[in-house]
């Protein structure tokens, strides 16, 4: 057994659910999060509050499950993320669960 996480924008929720319900995954949860960029110096002083940095509404799923719904959901993201015309790709990780109850 293994966690995995995914990290998306907002826009990408139903498409998400849509990976993992294609890769198997129907026991998951998922949070509201705020997504930060470090934002280039130039585009900060350009600001009416140059000190306020905003978070893109963000979406973070995850899941304890097998290494064979893994493999497939990464499969679905790297095929979704090859399809993207914006700079915010869906991300994914995998993390060792060494005991659980």
């Amino acid at each position: 057994m293994k966690l995995v996480i995914v990290t998306a924008v907002d826009q990408f929720k139903s498409e998400v659910l849509r990976l993992f319900k294609k890769a198997g995954i129907e026991s998951f949860s998922e949070s509201e999060i705020d997504g930060y960029k470090s934002v280039p110096p130039l585009m900060m002083t350009q600001s009416w509050f140059p000190s306020e940095r905003g978070g893109n509404e963000s979406r973070m799923f995850f899941s304890f499950t097998d290494e064979a719904h893994i493999d497939a959901l990464f499969g679905l993201i790297e095929a979704f993320n090859g399809e993207l015309e914006t700079n915010n790709p869906v991300k994914a990780v995998v993390v060792p669960v060494e005991r659980y109850i």
